[in-house]
């Protein structure tokens, strides 16, 4: 076998060593930028764990404050009820008891309001109230509404029922309105203080959005959005539960930031984009080849044209003179089929790079023209069978056609070694609009690995062909026909079968 087609493995082999050079300085990129978005990721996760954390403990804070205000409003209310009892004592004592001790729990009520009414709610006592007005006699209106937020305390002494009424000491009232600006602003901080990170605060029902942080304003309306990013931030980091006492329950949603999320995805993008540009690189150049071996072919095949002319030129001057001495010189008609022929090999080459004019001509007696003249210049053990079961049309260059179904042939004959038989099949697809050419030969076939190769230039497998042969007749067929030749099916030792398709 030749080692024609040397050169395009060692083209292959360059190719895949760099190609495999470029995937390896890719992967390395990758895998340096996936190390550093795991670093990047960590440490956000670790803010975002640290935020998660203090907003637990914030929320601990704020429920130890709400309990220990309830233990203020509890003790407020027994002193109350110790100083309702102390009146009580000392409307029930005798002129002899001592009331020093009533007297003082009485005195010592220095900050919660109280006011003693009746029955009809007349103003017997005030302790630590500004009345409103001088004149006023009846716990009513406005005044009432105020000290109506606690339950009042019953004091009975015989036949008489008298009312305590109470409300929050100043100092107590100020600390709940510290509790509440606190509640009311510590959502706001878990939105403002969050590490960059998308974060949602819902209702227990996941269904009203109290607040919200690094969301679009616009999309967090939208209800399928907000119901799909719930979910997105569920499935990464469980979700915080607020449970203030007196409140209602909160759920904080979060996710990673969209920092680390273009970080996570950026090695995935980069790859993408490496690979588009990889193979917008290689179509680039595989046209650019193409380009400069459609060239070379053309210039290639015109100078040959050129070169052959001059000899045929001088071939013609010659038989005029043999014939001027011999006019029925046998020499003379064999010479001429020969300069016939290389008239013919010069036109073919003289098409070469140019547009071909197309006839349609029949099948049959175009492809038998070639095979007439192979058979007289092949081996005498060599059948040619054409089979065509009827008129079938065809529009080819007949000239350029026949260079293709003749190294069509010889390479079936190289390939049976001088004993087989060929078989031309033309047949055509009415429904497709195809006609197809097969090309059948009982030589030793074509290995799998091989089918590839062989319309390559330079591949052969002749010892000393040139590989050019099947590389001219792809391109004649595909350029010039608009149609197909490939191996239809080879077995080694069995025969191969090429396969033309051309449209009617």
């Amino acid at each position: 076998m030749a080692l024609h087609y040397d050169i395009y493995k060692r083209k292959f082999i360059w190719k895949l060593i760099l190609f495999l050079c470029a995937m390896l300085i890719v992967f390395a990129s990758l895998f340096y930028t996936n190390i550093i978005v795991k670093k990047i990721s960590a440490d956000e996760r670790l803010k975002v764990k640290l935020w998660a954390d203090a907003i637990e403990r914030k929320v601990a804070l704020v429920n130890y404050t709400n309990d220990f205000f309830q233990k203020i409003e509890t003790e407020e209310r027994k002193r109350v009820e110790l100083w309702a009892e102390a009146t009580k004592r000392i409307i029930d004592a005798d002129k002899m008891e001592d009331l020093t001790f009533y007297s003082k729990i009485i005195s010592g009520n220095t900050t919660i309001p109280v006011i003693l009414t009746n029955a009809n709610k007349e103003i017997i006592a005030i302790k630590n109230v500004d009345l409103p007005s001088d004149t006023l006699k009846f716990l009513e209106g406005d005044l009432l509404n105020q000290f109506s937020k606690n339950l009042h305390l019953t004091i009975s002494y015989g036949n008489i029922t008298n009312y305590l009424f109470y409300k929050e000491s100043v100092l107590f009232s100020e600390l709940r309105s510290v509790l509440n600006d606190l509640i009311n602003s510590f959502f706001s901080e878990i939105v403002s203080n969050n590490p960059g990170a998308p974060v949602i605060i819902t209702d227990i029902d996941r269904t009203n959005v109290f607040a919200f942080g690094n969301i679009d304003s616009n999309k967090i309306k939208d209800t399928e959005y907000l119901s799909m990013e719930i979910k997105s931030m569920e499935y990464q980091n469980k979700p915080i539960l607020i449970d203030l006492h007196g409140h209602d329950e909160k759920i904080i949603f979060y996710k990673d930031s969209y920092l680390l999320t273009q970080l996570r995805y950026y090695p995935v993008i980069q790859f993408g984009i490496i690979g588009i540009f990889l193979i917008i690189a290689y179509i680039l150049f595989s046209i650019s080849r193409r380009s400069e071996e459609n060239q070379v072919w053309v210039g290639m095949a015109k100078e040959t044209a050129h070169q052959l002319g001059t000899p045929i030129s001088s071939m013609l001057a010659w038989i005029e003179l043999i014939k001027e001495k011999d006019a029925d010189n046998p020499i003379v008609k064999e010479l001429n089929k020969d300069i016939i022929r290389l008239e013919n090999i010069t036109d073919r080459f003289s098409n070469i790079g140019s547009k071909p004019v197309l006839n349609t001509v029949n099948a049959h007696n175009a492809i038998n023209k070639s095979i007439e003249y192979i058979k007289t210049r092949a081996p005498k053990k060599i059948d040619f069978d054409l089979i065509c079961n009827k008129q079938v049309s065809i529009k080819i260059n007949e000239n350029l056609f026949g260079w293709v179904v003749e190294n069509l042939l010889m390479n079936a004959i190289d390939a049976m070694n001088g004993e087989g038989k060929t078989t031309i099949r033309i047949s055509e697809n009415d429904v497709q609009g195809l006609i197809f050419i097969d090309f059948s030969d009982t030589g030793k076939g074509i290995s799998k690995r091989m089918q590839n190769r062989i319309f390559m230039p330079g591949y052969t497998t002749k010892t000393r062909g040139w590989g050019l042969g099947l590389t001219l007749a792809k391109r004649i067929i595909k350029n010039y026909h608009n149609g197909k030749i490939f191996v239809k099916h080879s077995s080694v030792n069995r025969g191969t079968t090429f396969r033309i398709i051309l449209k009617k």
